[in-house]
């Protein structure tokens, strides 16, 4: 039934309709989209009045970051946050005052669940449309499974699992229920007087619609956070993405950041197409050689994932080689061509193409429907196996997994870069590669900490993985991690066999890394046709 009643209130009114023990989904990525007026609204009401109490809140990417917008950690205060799932958490430095959910994650004072961003989405989907839950491949013989963590960020966390197996149709599965939550708070530019919003000034539109409809359709509310209130009609339909019938509240906020320390930037939102020649390069050193190297992986029309790391430059790799827009740069929170940013703004891009919705964007992932994934890792073990989710000594140095199971669980092909151990110091001398001083931690060791992409399951599958890092490229093959090119000025056995915690092979046609890569100039960057028949037209995937 059509609402009749459509209210412009306070932060403060809108979340005193929010009840003990609800579940609360926030639409977010880091401060992108972030309805941080409306979060802040709900931690001071719980610290004047302990309302509300035993809250379980959903957030497919995180909520917050380090750089002024607060996010989750306005809520995450003992009493009032009680079960949070994840597809990802706020990360920052090191040496940095763990965000308060971390606190609380390693204290055991909240049920903590790493779920897939894409899985989560597909949750909320599943309960939206009154379904039972989600069986899907995603996250087999990974930390999602249940044979090992289930998800679990905690021991809180473990005495309530998330998944489980089931058998189906002929198929193990992984399960996991549907998500039917009692608020949604999302966020957009604009509200006209009958709720109905547009997301003009923002870089996303992340889960935004999806999200709303999974708390009407479950008798929730529906609070949204904007920028302006325009009169009604005055928004045109094509640029409605959120029906004003789906919303139940809407809070005005004037001042609210675009994304991660910016304000506003209108190439972000698509409103600006900035000229190409106002894009950073990246200097010459040790991490642009990584990132070059991994350009040469890629071939002209694909349409390619990139991930936070050092194979965030890779566009930028491109850029200064004359061929931007010979692939088609793709990122989980919509956004399709155009540059993706550095750093932390990393999840949106200027001049894109397209903006779609993450949960389509995650099908599109999950379904290997792109051609290859430049992703980082954090350590990678004996069969192939990368984690890129968990540093248990810094636990808030990591996001979690965000949507990296979803990417690699079918991608054709992967490309995961990083530097070769933790702590080297290294400079560039005349085309040679010099090591000053060797790492103080091991990146490929015998098992790794935590399992965010299985090379076993990757190898049976048939997929392609390769380790470029600034001394070496690797590649999984039959017999396992594979040496098969060196950097000048690298000694095979003192600086990569023997700095290495676990076996290295080494291919029988090594061959030197190339030699372009470690000079200041261009490199000529080839970037050679696709090929149908290296294509998905001609994979099939189990």
């Amino acid at each position: 039934m059509r609402k009749t009643v459509r209210k412009k209130v306070s932060a403060e009114e809108a979340v005193s309709h929010i009840a003990d023990n609800a579940m609360v989904a926030v639409n977010s990525s880091s401060g992108l989209c972030c309805p941080d007026a409306v979060l802040a609204a709900i931690g001071n009401r719980f610290d004047e009045t302990g309302a509300p109490r035993n809250l379980t809140t959903i957030h497919p990417i995180a909520a917050g970051d380090f750089f002024g917008t607060k996010g989750v950690d306005h809520i995450a205060k003992p009493g009032c946050l009680s079960r949070i799932i994840g597809g990802s958490y706020p990360s920052g430095p090191t040496k940095a005052e763990p965000p308060k959910i971390w606190q609380m994650i390693v204290a055991n004072d909240v049920k903590a669940y790493n779920v897939p961003s894409g899985i989560v989405f597909d949750m909320l989907r599943e309960g939206a449309g009154q379904r039972p839950g989600v069986l899907t491949k995603v996250g087999m013989e990974t930390f999602v499974d249940p044979d090992l963590e289930g998800c679990a960020m905690n021991d809180a966390a473990r005495a309530e699992p998330i998944v489980e197996h089931q058998h189906f149709d002929g198929e193990d599965w992984l399960y996991f229920r549907s998500l039917r939550p009692d608020v949604v708070i999302i966020r957009a530019t604009t509200a006209d007087e009958n709720g109905n919003l547009g997301f003009e000034g923002e870089g996303a539109y992340l889960g935004a619609m999806e999200m709303a409809l999974s708390a009407h359709n479950c008798g929730g509310i529906v609070i949204a956070q904007v920028r302006r209130i325009a009169q009604k009609g005055s928004i045109r339909p094509h640029d409605v993405h959120v029906p004003g019938v789906l919303v139940d509240f809407v809070v005005e906020e004037p001042d609210m950041l675009q994304t991660t320390a910016t304000p506003y930037d209108p190439a972000i939102s698509g409103e600006l197409i900035r000229p190409l020649d106002s894009f950073s390069i990246p200097e010459f050193g040790v991490p642009k050689v990584i990132a070059r190297r991994v350009a040469q992986e890629l071939k002209s029309g694909w349409a390619v994932n990139i991930g936070f790391g050092v194979s965030a430059n890779v566009p930028r790799i491109f850029l200064e080689e004359g061929r931007h827009g010979a692939v088609t740069w793709m990122i989980e929170q919509g956004a399709v061509g155009g540059i993706p940013l550095l750093d932390f703004k990393f999840g949106c891009a200027s001049n894109a193409e397209a903006f779609v919705t993450s949960p389509h964007q995650f099908a599109y992932f999950q379904a290997g429907g792109f051609d290859c994934s430049l992703l980082s890792f954090l350590e990678i073990d004996a069969d192939g196996s990368v984690n890129v989710s968990r540093l248990s000594a810094t636990p808030h140095r990591t996001a979690g997994a965000g949507g990296f199971v979803d990417i690699t669980t079918r991608a054709r092909k992967i490309v995961f870069s990083g530097t070769f151990n933790a702590g080297a110091r290294m400079h560039l001398d005349d085309g040679r590669l010099i090591i000053d001083k060797e790492g103080h931690t091991a990146k490929f060791v015998e098992a790794v900490d935590q399992v965010s992409f299985s090379g076993k399951r990757a190898q049976a599958q048939g997929q392609s993985a390769t380790y470029v890092t600034e001394r070496c490229v690797i590649e999984l093959r039959e017999a396992g991690l594979t040496v098969t090119e060196i950097a000048p000025g690298i000694d095979l056995q003192r600086d990569i066999l023997a700095r290495a915690a676990t076996r290295l092979h080494v291919a029988d046609d090594l061959k030197p890394m190339d030699a372009a890569l470690f000079q200041p100039g261009l490199i000529g960057l080839e970037v050679w046709p696709w090929s149908l028949t290296s294509g998905i037209a001609s994979r099939v995937w189990q």
